[in-house]
């Protein structure tokens, strides 16, 4: 219901809930049929995302006119932050599970294995857990490992220049806001540009590294413990870093259109908070699966 409901804002009755719902079981069947074989499967994974991509553009665009609107109040305002805060500690806690996967094998479990003559015989043990010894990438001229061996890739090349992409667009990202709340719309729209640009980018380059582990380095998800953490860790991170990608260009295109004063922003918080996260991620990933 619209009107004065006191401190508290009552949202209008809404029909999205429901067809999220309905998406998510579209989704969630059509996965359960694909992997069993069954024909609609992929039909019906299909007409599910369909219908979530069109609930979040149409219940997100419904929530930015109510804000544009001046319907959400300091109540509604503070219950967004604390979703949002929530929101991104939950995301800490999923990178917290794969990082310490990581730490546990490389720490614990490999010289475990590497003492047990029971379990496996003859291993010897060291990080990474299979491959020639030391064999790092360094170019593309880099001996091809042979088959059941596989080159890891070394921080220097692509995961330092996606390193220094993350923490320029995280500078560009901070300017854009202060360009925000000083009512410059020209640098706001310019440097919230440049953010998108370099998050791209990093996927960009990502997937070229990807291409070049798989078909030539020999490192793969089924890489043994290794190559299964290091594309769960990366892999994820590529998967953030799409979403707060996306909604950088969103967010964009909302200013384009007017939207946001400098009392008034909390989707462009929201958007950078994420966006911060996502590139904090990475410079823990950058240390311990690229460097360490």
């Amino acid at each position: 219901m619209s009107g004065d409901h006191g401190t508290y804002y009552l949202p209008d009755p809404t029909k999205w809930p429901v067809i999220t719902s309905m998406g998510l079981f579209l989704l969630a069947l059509g996965f359960t049929l694909n992997i069993h074989s069954v024909a609609p499967g992929p039909w019906v994974m299909l007409v599910g995302a369909l219908v979530i991509v069109v609930m979040m553009f149409s219940w997100f665009g419904q929530v930015a006119g109510e804000s544009e609107a001046g319907r959400y109040g300091h109540q509604v305002d503070t219950s967004f932050r604390m979703g949002m805060g929530w929101f991104i500690f939950s995301e800490v806690m999923f990178f917290a599970a794969f990082f310490g996967a990581l730490f546990y094998a490389r720490i614990f479990s490999v010289p475990w294995l590497a003492g047990d003559e029971v379990l496996w015989p003859g291993y010897e043990g060291g990080w990474p857990t299979a491959g020639p010894t030391g064999a790092n990438y360094i170019g593309p001229d880099a001996h091809e490992p042979a088959a059941g061996q596989f080159s890891s890739i070394g921080a220097l090349g692509v995961p330092l220049l996606n390193t220094v992409l993350l923490l320029a667009s995280s500078v560009t990202v901070t300017i854009a806001h202060w360009a925000l709340k000083a009512q410059q719309r020209g640098r706001l729209a310019f440097w919230l540009l440049v953010s998108v640009v370099l998050g791209f980018a990093f996927l960009y380059f990502q997937v070229g590294e990807y291409m070049e582990a798989y078909q030539h380095l020999g490192l793969t998800l089924g890489s043994g413990v290794y190559g299964a953490t290091f594309f769960m860790l990366t892999g994820f991170h590529g998967f953030h870093v799409t979403v707060g990608a996306i909604t950088l260009t969103v967010i964009l295109v909302r200013c384009l259109r007017g939207h946001f004063s400098p009392d008034n922003h909390f989707g462009f918080e929201g958007a950078a908070w994420y966006w911060h996260f996502v590139d904090t991620v990475w410079v823990g990933l950058f240390i311990f699966v690229y460097i360490l």
